[in-house]
């Protein structure tokens, strides 16, 4: 237990590009805040997007995921695949050509919305819709990957780990949340998906679910 909580505390290096990478974040938001002129809004908005990339690409970074055979790490590969998939389709980064609306098909565009939630590259053709607002793809992705690094720990463990992997509530937080929280793609408007708050609830559980999948305590 003292080893899982001590892999929490980062060490002079992770500290040191910690502090550049925050000081530069704070440096882009505050020159977008300048030259957007924005006035009132919620700040905590322009913030969460760098929060979901930096918890996900620190847990990224620090975790080293260990396959024993090839067959292991193409079976985990495929798990983490298939888990950025549904993650991604539940929270609004692809989904069916054709919307509710009825909108017809219009193409590609960068939507230059705030740090972190653009530049989004938008696509609605005929079969498929893309928003692929930043944030979500990089916090999609680390989700994934330490999916990816959960599969391959109940891999080589023994059967309780194999038990843990598919009580694993964490790897389902994020499918669950996006469904009860209505989180939609960028589509909507920037404006009309947070006003409902829906993304504080969706940030607090992507948060845990990152912190949960980087302990792993379910497994081993």
């Amino acid at each position: 237990m003292s080893t899982k909580i001590a892999r929490f505390r980062p060490n002079g290096t992770s500290l040191a590009v910690g502090v550049a990478v925050l000081n530069a974040e704070f440096l882009l938001l505050a020159l977008y805040l300048v030259m957007s002129n924005r006035t009132g809004g919620e700040i905590r908005y322009l913030l969460y997007p760098f929060v979901w990339m930096n918890v996900a690409g620190y847990a990224a970074l620090k975790t080293k995921p260990v396959a024993e055979t090839d067959r292991q790490r193409y079976l985990a590969a495929a798990v983490g695949v298939a888990y950025f998939l549904v993650v991604g389709y539940f929270g609004g980064l692809y989904g069916p050509g054709m919307d509710m609306a009825g909108i017809p098909a219009g193409g590609a565009s960068v939507a230059w919305l705030p740090p972190g939630w653009g530049p989004a590259l938008l696509y609605h053709g005929e079969w498929l819709r893309l928003s692929l607002l930043p944030f979500k793809v990089v916090g999609y992705l680390g989700l994934a990957y330490l999916v990816y690094a959960t599969v391959l720990d109940a891999a080589s463990s023994a059967l309780s780990g194999v038990l843990g992997l598919f009580s694993c509530v964490s790897c389902a937080w994020p499918v669950v949340a996006t469904l009860m929280t209505g989180v939609a793609g960028a589509g909507s408007g920037l404006a009309a998906t947070v006003a409902s708050g829906s993304y504080d609830i969706s940030t607090a559980v992507f948060v845990v679910t990152i912190a949960l999948l980087y302990w792993r305590p379910t497994v081993r």
